[in-house]
């Protein structure tokens, strides 16, 4: 099965255009969303074409293809709008032979670890900061954000496949790439 991973579009018409571009040329069977879907929040300024009604219209057709997170910006309103479920604190997903806690990332993180089982992955967005390396018993992931990356990083999204973990920019670049089925490699 191949995954896209995208987290933080923050109302951002723009970029959520981007991502359902990248999602329709990668040819993903399911988009997995991160959290913080419509909303900026008080502590980001404005994305690029904010136009969180965009953003809804953009997304309600392709429902049957989102699996979707709580982030730290939903509230039970965006939940009124989206025709997907937006309101889980986390998803389990069963992929490639391991078992993905996806979650947004306020709650659950390398520092408060959801139950994982050793060699589980968990991915999650929230700090706007792209990640992919393995920590003791589990795997740490974060796909960056769409809209407003942060600590200099491009705004990216990421596709698993095939055990194959990639982070890429919207203009085809591979920022980083993690094979889950083998230990200690990491590609920057």
């Amino acid at each position: 099965m191949k995954l896209m991973f995208a987290s933080d579009i923050h109302g951002s018409a723009y970029y959520c255009r981007k991502m359902l571009e990248a999602f329709q040329e990668e040819k993903a069977e399911r988009l997995v969303l991160l959290g913080d879907i419509l909303y900026h929040g008080p502590r980001n300024d404005l994305p690029k074409e904010y136009a969180p009604k965009e953003v809804i219209a953009l997304l309600n057709p392709m429902k049957d293809k989102i699996y979707a997170v709580r982030g730290n910006c939903e509230a039970e309103v965006d939940q009124m709008v989206l025709n997907f479920p937006v309101m889980a604190d986390y998803c389990v997903i069963l992929a490639d032979g391991k078992a993905i806690y996806a979650t947004h990332g306020h709650i659950y993180n390398e520092n408060n670890l959801p139950p994982l089982s050793e060699g589980d992955v968990l991915i999650h967005g929230h700090t706007h900061v792209l990640k992919a390396e393995r920590r003791e018993g589990y795997t740490l992931l974060n796909p960056g954000s769409v809209s407003i990356p942060k600590e200099g990083n491009i705004p990216t999204y990421a596709i698993l496949e095939d055990g194959i973990f990639t982070i890429k920019g919207f203009e085809g670049e591979i920022v980083k790439t993690l094979d889950l089925n083998e230990k200690g490699t990491e590609k920057a």
